[in-house]
């Protein structure tokens, strides 16, 4: 393991333990249908997760639904939600353990905070509509999300030696030109149709706020 992989596996199990939601158990014990919506939530992100593409061997693409993530149950219970994904690409071989810090990392940790940013942004500045909801937290969110994923995980592999800055702008981060899109699309359907029909499970979506005949 290099310093780098120590680096960040230490941070993140680190950031685990000391961002830990203490109303999570308690909540998943008692409500069945919160209990249905973690477990299908970490199903399809481990299944999402583990569809990859990619040109160069180790520089691979793959969906994040990081923003949906967070709007559904905040920061820090995706976090821990995205534990079980981790581990599940683990398992099947498509990450080495010594790179799941840095996976973390820079797929989630730090991207999911700025996501989550970017909502109480809109939230603090913008008009609280649907609109504004769906297409600035959802849509644009995830679209800047995932940019900033790629461009993360390029610079921790560039500095962690395994490629040449030509090799992984050329292989990865020039991706992001073509991924942005259809992230953003995902995010922003999902979104959609939660606020409309589901709404009790967007943890930052307020009906009164949003669908006031006032605003």
């Amino acid at each position: 393991m290099s310093m780098l992989q120590l680096i960040c596996f230490s941070s993140w199990v680190l950031l685990l333990f000391w961002q830990f939601p203490r109303n999570f158990w308690p909540k998943l014990r008692v409500e069945s249908g919160y209990q249905h919506l973690v477990f299908a939530t970490t199903l399809l992100l481990g299944i999402l997760w583990s569809i990859q593409a990619g040109i160069h061997d180790g520089l691979k693409l793959h969906f994040l639904l990081l923003t949906t993530l967070v709007l559904c149950h905040g920061w820090r219970i995706a976090i821990w939600l995205c534990l079980l994904p981790t581990l599940f690409l683990v398992f099947i071989g498509k990450l080495a353990l010594a790179d799941a810090g840095l996976f973390a990392i820079s797929h989630y940790v730090v991207p999911g905070l700025f996501s989550y940013l970017v909502f109480l942004l809109s939230y603090r500045y913008l008009q609280r509509h649907l609109f504004v909801y769906i297409f600035v937290a959802g849509f644009l969110a995830a679209a800047l999300t995932i940019c900033l994923q790629l461009l993360l995980s390029s610079v921790l592999f560039y500095l962690d030696g395994r490629y040449d800055w030509q090799t992984i702008n050329a292989n990865y981060l020039l991706f992001s030109l073509l991924i942005w899109f259809p992230e953003a699309l995902l995010n922003g359907a999902a979104i959609t149709l939660m606020a409309i029909y589901r709404p009790d499970w967007l943890r930052t979506f307020y009906d009164r706020e949003y669908l006031s005949p006032e605003r």
